[in-house]
């Protein structure tokens, strides 16, 4: 599943890096303990987080994560938004709730065809 199909059926807003929507999600991870998600996560995973300080692009980036998605109306810095277009990382938004957002993400990759 690509990321622009979770986009499109959650409602996310891209913040950056639109040409990136095509990518394809293998799995995804959620959690806010940035040593967890580097330790636990896996590449092609779209991470969705509280977390928009600049550091999360970095886990990203290293982890060769699909995207970001932060929740609950939480607004990334501007710096943070930058990093993520040198790096290639689309992040997405969503007022809805982590626990929300994930489990729509797992619907749509495990059942919806």
């Amino acid at each position: 599943m690509t990321l622009e199909t979770i986009v499109d059926e959650l409602g996310l807003k891209c913040k950056c890096c639109w040409e990136k929507l095509k990518r394809e999600v293998t799995g995804g991870y959620s959690g806010d303990l940035l040593s967890d998600v580097m330790g636990n996560s896996s590449s092609g995973d779209i991470w969705v987080t509280r977390q928009v300080h600049l550091n999360i692009v970095a886990v990203a980036s290293l982890k060769d994560h699909a995207g970001i998605v932060i929740v609950q109306g939480a607004k990334p810095d501007k710096d943070t938004l930058e990093k993520a277009q040198k790096e290639g990382i689309p992040i997405m938004v969503s007022d809805l709730s982590e626990f929300e957002v994930v489990g729509k993400i797992y619907h749509l990759m495990h059942y919806a065809q």
